[in-house]
C-alpha cells in the first residue's frame, strides 16, 4: 500500500500549467559495482518499491539519492525502465561520477589507515557508491550545468575545517585536496514548455559518525551552507530564472545532532520558500529511522519568486508484504511540490 499526504496551498487556474519537482532517497545503494543494475534487472523487492512510490507521486522532475553510478548509466537506464513500464516516462536523465567512492591515497577520516571508505572524498565503498540521478520530462540543458562537485571545502567562502588539539584534522594534507560535497552539487538548468528552471540537487553528509573534531558535523553544514553561499553571489555568477532547491540534507532543523542553524539559515532564506512546519510532525517528517524516529531531513524549496499549488510526500508503508530489505524504501519518503512557472 501507498500512502500520500498532500497540502493544497494556493488555488489556481484550470488552464495552469503545473509541474511536479520531487526529491527521494532510494537507499538502493549496494555493496559492490554492478550489484544495482544486477537488483533491477531480477525485479528486486526493493526496487519495486521504490518504483511504486515514484509512480505513485507521478512528479516531471525527480532527484534520486542512493543511486550507485556506473560509467555507462546502465543502472539508471535499467530503472528508467522499470518506471516506464509503470506509466512514467522520463527521456532525459543526468547522473555524473560522485564524490563517494572516489579514492584518494591519503587518511582523510583520521583513522591512521588508508584506502578505507571513509579515504574517499565522500565515504563510498566503491567509485560511484551512493551516487545523484535527476529523472526529467523535460530536457536537461547539459551543456549549461553548473556543477560545485570538485570544489575544494576550504575555499567555500566561511568554511570551517575540522581541527584537533589545534592542528588540522586529519592532516594539513588532507585539508588540501578535501572536496566538500560528499557526494554532488549540481545547478541543472531544465527547459520546460513555460521556460527554463534549475534545479539544484545535493546530499549531504550524515552530521554523525565522528569524533570530539566533528568532521562529519562541520561538513554537513557547509554542505548546506554552499546554497547560501551560492544565491548570495559568494561563489560567481548566481543562477538566473525560478530555481528549486531538492534534496537530502540529512539535517532536521529542531532534532538530532548537527549544526541545525545551517538549515533554518536556508529555509528562512529570502530566496526561497519552506513548505512545511519546522517541527517534525505527520506532513513534514521525511524520514523514519528506528534510533530516532521520524525527522525532517529530505526538502524541496522552490525559490520565492515561484507560486506553489500543493506539496506532499508519499512512501511505502511497513507490512505490504515487502521483505526487510524492501522496507528500507519507507525509511525516506518521497517529497514533492507543485509549481507553477511565472
Amino acid at each position: 500500500m501507498i500512502r500520500a499526504l498532500a497540502l493544497l496551498l494556493l488555488p489556481f487556474s484550470a488552464q495552469a500549467e503545473v509541474y511536479r519537482i520531487a526529491t527521494y532517497n532510494t537507499e538502493l545503494s549496494s555493496n559492490g559495482p554492478g550489484l544495482l543494475l544486477r537488483d533491477i534487472q531480477r525485479d528486486d523487492a526493493q526496487v519495486r518499491a521504490v518504483v511504486d512510490v515514484i509512480a505513485a507521486a507521478r512528479p516531471d522532475i525527480i532527484a534520486l539519492q542512493g543511486i550507485d553510478w556506473d560509467l555507462d548509466g546502465a543502472a539508471l537506464s535499467a530503472l528508467s525502465e522499470k518506471l516506464r513500464d509503470a506509466g512514467l516516462d522520463f527521456p532525459y536523465h543526468f547522473s555524473t561520477r560522485p564524490n563517494a567512492g572516489l579514492e584518494t591515497p591519503l587518511d582523510l577520516d583520521g583513522d591512521g589507515q588508508t584506502q578505507g571508505p571513509g579515504d574517499a572524498q565522500g565515504w563510498g565503498k566503491f567509485t560511484g557508491h551512493g551516487g545523484v540521478a535527476v529523472l526529467s520530462r523535460f530536457e536537461i540543458l547539459t551543456d549549461h550545468v553548473q556543477d560545485y562537485s570538485d570544489l575544494l571545502w576550504k575555499d567555500l567562502p566561511g568554511a570551517t575545517l575540522p581541527s584537533k588539539n589545534g592542528l588540522p584534522f586529519p592532516s594539513e594534507a588532507a585539508h588540501e585536496v578535501q572536496r566538500l560535497s560528499s557526494t554532488v552539487h549540481w545547478v541543472l538548468p531544465i527547459k520546460t514548455p513555460h521556460g527554463r528552471l534549475s534545479l539544484m540537487t545535493f546530499h549531504a553528509t550524515p552530521p554523525v559518525f565522528d569524533g570530539p573534531e566533528d568532521r562529519n558535523g562541520l561538513r554537513n553544514r557547509d554542505e548546506i551552507r554552499l546554497w547560501s553561499v551560492l544565491l548570495n553571489g559568494g561563489l560567481g555568477p548566481v543562477p538566473k530564472g525560478p530555481f528549486v532547491i531538492a534534496g537530502d540534507a540529512n539535517l532536521d532543523p529542531t532534532r538530532g545532532e548537527g549544526h541545525k542553524q545551517a538549515i533554518r539559515t536556508l529555509l528562512t532564506s529570502s530566496h526561497v520558500q519552506d513548505l512545511a512546519p519546522a517541527n517534525p510532525s505527520a506532513s513534514s517528517a521525511t524520514v523514519d529511522w528506528k534510533a530516532t524516529g521520524e525527522m525532517r531531513v529530505d526538502y524541496v524549496l522552490p525559490s520565492s519568486d515561484l507560486q506553489i499549488s500543493e506539496t506532499g510526500v508519499v512512501w511505502s508503508e511497513e507490512g505490504d508484504g515487502l521483505n526487510d530489505s524492501a522496507q528500507r524504501a519507507s525509511r525516506h519518503r518521497l517529497v514533492w511540490v507543485d509549481i507553477i512557472l511565472p
